[in-house]
């Protein structure tokens, strides 16, 4: 039950102490016909004159920024990294990231899912990466090892787009 009677069928309760609604009775109480409609008294936000209200935090702090955000910035420097070496093979490649991987695994997706899949140059559209952000994210322990794992995972998919081993796309590869 809500608060003053708000429930459907009920009875209304009665309002507490100092909380009571005054009727007008009398003559000119309720309005003749042809009468203009009274003005309601308007609400503001700005009720107990506190002004208004800003936002929690600044944009100047870091954490403004939102994790998906963060994720993405996280992809996107793994991206220019590869780039930087592969910038022929990768051209017109797409990156892309999505919260979840969708509920039909590929048949050879077996335990689990995926942490980001590789979509191959088909009929007039363009090869694409997708990384999934919640898995990988629950993956990760701290923001340290999250950067380590987005980075392995674009460079395991962009080596399964080039038909390479991780280890040839990125020297540095650590693996999982």
């Amino acid at each position: 039950m809500g608060f003053f009677g708000s429930s459907r069928g009920a009875a209304p309760s009665p309002r507490p102490h100092g909380h009571s609604r005054r009727l007008r009775t009398g003559p000119g109480a309720l309005p003749e016909v042809g009468d203009p409609a009274p003005a309601l008294p308007t609400r503001r936000r700005d009720r107990r004159g506190r002004g208004l209200r800003g936002p929690l935090l600044p944009a100047v702090l870091p954490a403004h920024r939102t994790r998906a955000e963060v994720f993405d910035d996280l992809v996107l420097d793994a991206v220019e990294d590869l780039e930087r070496g592969w910038a022929r093979e990768l051209a017109g490649t797409e990156f892309a990231v999505e919260d979840v991987p969708p509920s039909d695994p590929a048949p050879w997706e077996s335990g689990g899912a995926p942490l980001g899949r590789c979509y191959p140059e088909d009929s007039g559209r363009a090869a694409r990466v997708v990384v999934y952000r919640r898995p990988v994210e629950l993956r990760a322990e701290d923001p340290d090892d999250l950067a380590d794992l987005v980075h392995d995972v674009v460079v395991e998919q962009v080596a399964h787009l080039l038909a390479r081993t991780p280890e040839e796309i990125d020297p540095h590869f650590e693996g999982r």
